[in-house]
């Protein structure tokens, strides 16, 4: 069971009992969404999948996967159910996984976003990530051509 967090929703790890749900909203999210497999393969790797569960409904509103590698945590995936955009989802699930990563050691956390992605852009930068760097041609784009990724950063404090 998962803890309760601001919003009075319920924070869930992500199991394969749980993709039905979530490709779903992967795919109205994204015009290049995530395959099943791609969460799976996440799944067996023993990356952290969270997921934001409505306790009541049992409706799940957001989900991230994140891998960790040695002292660094890499957000892969951080998706919010469009139906729920603008209440603050992302940004609590990404505060709740900059708590966990603190406390386990991890001394940064680090990403890629769309170049396109102002909404998203905005957030990480509200929450004091930096950018670091670029991939070009990093995420499919329509027509087969390819868009640029921002490389972003967020040193984590370490706990007293």
């Amino acid at each position: 069971m998962g803890a309760v967090l601001r919003h009075h929703l319920e924070r869930i790890d992500i199991g394969v009992e749980d993709l039905d749900e979530l490709m779903g909203i992967e795919q109205a999210a994204y015009s290049h969404p995530w395959s099943r497999g791609n969460f799976i393969d996440s799944i067996s790797a023993g990356h952290l999948l969270w997921g934001l569960r409505e306790p009541l409904s049992g409706e799940l509103l957001a989900y991230c996967v994140l891998q960790r590698v040695l002292d660094e945590a890499h957000l892969l995936n951080i998706t919010v159910a469009r139906a729920h955009w603008g209440r603050g989802l992302a940004s609590e699930l990404l505060r709740a996984l900059h708590e966990h990563q603190r406390r386990s050691g991890a001394r940064q956390m680090w990403l890629e976003v769309r170049v396109s992605n102002a909404r998203a852009q905005l957030l990480y930068e509200h929450l004091g990530y930096r950018e670091v760097g670029r991939r070009k041609g990093y995420y499919p784009a329509l027509q087969g051509e390819r868009e640029d990724a921002r490389v972003m950063r967020l040193d984590l404090e370490p706990l007293p």
